[in-house]
């Protein structure tokens, strides 16, 4: 079984770029796993 890791901001935002890239109209769709990581991310660090 894989160890469960935290998601760090600066991943999440590195893969929210990428999608924002990649998307062509330069933005993030809502539930996409951009946008969980995101959250994911934020919850982590407080």
């Amino acid at each position: 079984m894989s160890k469960s890791k935290s998601m760090s901001k600066a991943a999440a935002s590195r893969i929210q770029s990428t999608t924002a890239k990649a998307s062509g109209a330069g933005g993030v769709p809502k539930g996409s796993f951009a946008t969980r990581a995101q959250s994911t991310a934020a919850k982590s660090s407080k």
